[in-house]
């Protein structure tokens, strides 16, 4: 005989079915699809009111400072010389870092994606690329990515969450100097300056004056 399954509505109060609740939903959070993931938390957001996109953005950055995503170890694995001995090429690494800067200024940690990015710019100088190419099409990816980190910082500063006016500063002025930087080495070999709209962006930003 089956066993006789009975209710108890009085766990609402006490927290055993919230925690059942929890388990089903962790349950499906271990087994989803990350496509899957993605999609319900698109969906939970777009139909959510304001102050839940708020509240997941908050426990996204706890998350991010928890896991250091700000830091990448070394730049010597971002590029890789090509077949043909003198041109490089964009390795599975340089993914992972442009990842990582993303998830940062998405969650509103502009400045540290931002620093993230300006590791990238510094680490193309001294290297040449086809103009043609992965590695062209890399850096004009990268280029919008520092626009929209330059955005994702105007919203922190704007916000209220940058504690540290002069770090914010600095990693901006290292931004600009990497920029400048790369500018100069490019024109040396003949290259295309790859960042133009990252550098008219951190030119018009008044926070670096």
């Amino acid at each position: 005989m089956p066993a006789h399954i009975t209710s108890h509505p009085q766990d609402s109060a006490n927290g055993k079915t919230l925690g059942h609740v929890n388990l089903m939903v962790d349950t499906l959070i271990a087994n989803a699809t990350i496509e899957d993931l993605r999609a319900i938390t698109r969906t939970l957001l777009a139909t959510g009111t304001p102050s839940l996109a708020a509240s997941f953005t908050a426990a996204a950055r706890s998350r991010l400072r928890q896991t250091n995503a700000k830091r990448i170890a070394t730049t010597n694995g971002l590029f890789a010389t090509g077949l043909d001995g003198i041109h490089v090429v964009p390795t599975p690494e340089l993914q992972n870092a442009l990842a990582r800067a993303r998830s940062l200024y998405g969650a509103g940690m502009g400045f540290a994606g931002l620093s993230l990015l300006s590791s990238v710019v510094k680490a193309t100088v001294g290297l040449r690329w086809e103009p043609d190419g992965s590695m062209a099409d890399i850096l004009a990816v990268i280029d919008a990515d520092i626009c929209q980190a330059i955005q994702s910082c105007k919203e922190e500063f704007e916000g209220g969450r940058v504690n540290d006016i002069a770090a914010a500063r600095e990693t901006i002025g290292k931004l600009w100097a990497g920029v400048e930087e790369s500018s100069r080495d490019v024109e040396i070999w003949g290259g295309e300056f790859p960042f133009d709209r990252a550098a008219n962006s951190v030119e018009c930003w008044s926070l670096i004056h």
